[in-house]
């Protein structure tokens, strides 16, 4: 008997020498079961290939790929895609499947069918490889017919190559397209930004922060020039007052003799232009233009001198009156109309100068305005130019990379092993519906013994007594036929 569903293993060894029989009859009944399954239920046929993906042919150093997207999210938008109702449905047509089933079913189902007939399962890279991007991929197709699993296998894995290259060559082509917009907007910008740039140098010509330096020092040269033009200018105004109190000395020398009257301040202009003269060396040197001009002046005028005094006096200057001026004289006019011609040159050439100094000054304040505005057209046209760069080169290894694309030398799918032609069923597989027909009937007989055993009333044991009748046991009476059985031996052998 069994107590709350425990069993012993005596009374397990009871059941089982009772019953033995029905473990064989479940396990081998069970497994002819599940072979007649596998043998009654519809073939299904499994074609498979394997498809590898080839890296690029030329390095990814000198050719960067334009799509960069990885292939386990491409391959899965691909199965969406392929495995779509726009793209099984022509297949369902083409090799007439499911023709039984038109007629009363829905397309929508038939493509599900399909659908779920064909698995995509990516191949796993090999272990120990620091690669880990995904090598290849299967395509398993399944269906009724293994000829028609073949030849749907060889399409479903058309589609997968096909669309491949169709999708990388739009992307490298869209990519290229749009860097190629891109660039021509770059570059728009890019002659914006220069035109403004030119403008801004004619604009400011003279101002801008390379020429800050060359201004300063022209700045300094101009200083220099102005302080010559200084002195210039107040030696030639001396000069000309000198050649004008000359001139007023001999034109009065030259009235006073032609109206007969001696000269009675020759001497006091001999002593005038002496002093001038003493001034003019403490000033100058003896080989100043001044001090020579001083001493011609004084040695004509003690000429002249000499010459009146050898006239013999007032009364004969009447007889040689003329209204002629001497020499001197007009000498003197001469040099004070070229006098008058260099002050007013110089003067000229100092108001040049000056005007110069000006806008100099005007360009040297202006600078650091100059230059802030400079940079920051300076930055914006670099910031322009390093763009419309980049871009040019990026479009350049686009366009390269669909060169590729186009001439299918980039990142490609390649068949290894063509679909399969399946010989054998992929479903049902008489060794799997025999083994768990066994297993089942095995699982079963255990199952009935142990039914068996927890209806089984009957007392074999000291346990079981006082499980039933719930009293102690006092004695035990053995079993009389194993008794006689003893006697009946020992009598024959008598």
């Amino acid at each position: 008997m069994i107590k709350n569903g425990e069993i012993t293993l005596s009374e397990a060894q009871r059941i089982l020498r009772h019953y033995w029989w029905i473990l064989p009859l479940t396990v081998i009944g069970c497994g002819a079961l599940g072979l007649l399954t596998a043998i009654v239920l519809p073939k299904r046929y499994t074609s498979q290939t394997l498809v590898l993906v080839d890296q690029p042919t030329v390095p990814t150093e000198y050719v960067r790929p334009v799509v960069s997207e990885e292939l386990n999210h491409r391959l899965a938008s691909m199965q969406e895609q392929i495995l779509s109702r726009t793209r099984l449905q022509p297949i369902i047509e083409k090799f007439g499947l499911y023709a039984q089933d038109r007629g009363r079913v829905h397309i929508e189902d038939l493509v599900e069918r399909l659908r779920n007939s064909v698995t995509v399962k990516p191949l796993e890279p090999m272990a120990g490889t620091q690669n880990r991007s995904l090598p290849g991929f299967y395509v398993n197709v399944t269906f009724d017919n293994a000829l028609i699993a073949q030849q749907i296998c060889t399409e479903i894995t058309s589609m997968f190559m096909e669309q491949n290259t169709r999708e990388r060559e739009r992307q490298a082509s869209q990519t290229t397209s749009f860097l190629s917009g891109q660039l021509d907007e770059a570059k728009s910008k890019l002659d914006e930004q220069d035109a403004k740039l030119a403008q801004f140098k004619r604009l400011h010509l003279g101002s801008l922060p390379e020429e800050e330096q060359p201004n300063l020092s022209q700045l300094t040269v101009m200083n220099s020039q102005l302080e010559a033009s200084i002195q210039a200018v107040s030696r030639a105004q001396q000069e000309k007052a000198l050649n004008e109190s000359l001139l007023s000395q001999q034109e009065a020398t030259w009235k006073m003799s032609q109206t007969g009257q001696n000269p009675e301040t020759a001497e006091q202009q001999l002593i005038a232009l002496q002093d001038q003269l003493t001034g003019l060396l403490a000033r100058y040197t003896p080989e100043h233009p001044d001090v020579i001009k001083a001493k011609h002046q004084i040695e004509e005028l003690k000429k002249h001198m000499a010459e009146a005094s050898k006239t013999g006096g007032p009364g004969s200057g009447s007889t040689h009156a003329s209204a002629i001026e001497p020499p001197q004289m007009q000498q003197l006019r001469a040099k004070l109309r070229q006098d008058e011609v260099n002050i007013s040159s110089l003067a000229k050439r100092q108001s040049q100068i000056q005007d110069q100094i000006h806008q100099l000054q005007a360009r040297i304040q202006a600078s650091p305005v100059v230059e802030q505005q400079f940079k920051e057209m300076t930055r914006s046209h670099q910031a322009a130019l390093d763009f419309y760069n980049d871009l040019l080169k990026k479009h350049e290894q686009s366009a390269m990379a669909t060169d590729l694309e186009h001439q299918q030398q980039s990142e490609q799918f390649r068949v290894l092993d063509p679909p399969s032609l399946p010989e054998k069923p992929s479903f049902p597989k008489k060794s799997y519906f025999a083994g768990g027909g066994l297993g089942g009937g095995l699982v079963l007989g255990l199952g009935l013994l142990y039914l068996i055993a927890l209806t089984d009333r009957s007392m074999h044991t000291e346990r079981d007594v006082e499980l039933f009748l719930k009293l102690p046991v006092l004695a035990m009476v053995p079993m009389l036929e194993l008794a006689s059985s003893s006697h009946e031996k020992a009598s024959s052998r008598r």
